[in-house]
Parts: structure tokens; sequence; C-alpha cells
């Protein structure tokens, strides 16, 4: 799966801004600068709401598979 630049970046700031994700700044081993995120307890209770949100999406696609 390919994410584009113009995507992740402007929805990784939203999901930090709404508290799921936090930030830093790290140094690579190859001395560079970088930006490493991390879940929030936030964003684990909000990622769940998701992925009962996706499981009940799927359930119902499949419901209408098996019945066509």
């Amino acid at each position: 799966m390919r994410v584009e630049e113009g995507s992740l970046y402007p929805s990784l700031h939203r999901m930090e801004e709404a508290g799921w994700i936090k930030a830093r700044t790290i140094t690579t081993d190859h001395n560079r600068r970088a930006r490493a995120y991390e879940i929030t307890a936030v964003g684990r209770r909000q990622l769940e709401i998701e992925e009962a949100r996706w499981r009940s999406v799927t359930d119902a696609v499949n419901y209408v598979l098996k019945h066509a």
C-alpha cells in the first residue's frame, strides 16, 4: 500500500491535534532529524472504536455477499 505525503502528514497532524498520537523529533543512525510518533491512551481508545466500526462494516458487506 502506498500513501502519498500529501495524505500522510496532514493525517498525522490531525491525529496529533486530537491527542491520539504524540510526536517527537529524533536523530537517526545517519545523523538526520526525523519525527517519531507514539499512540496515546486516548488514541488506543479511538483505535478500538474505529476497529469496531470497521468490523461492523465488513460484517455487513460479508452478509450481503453471502445472501445475494
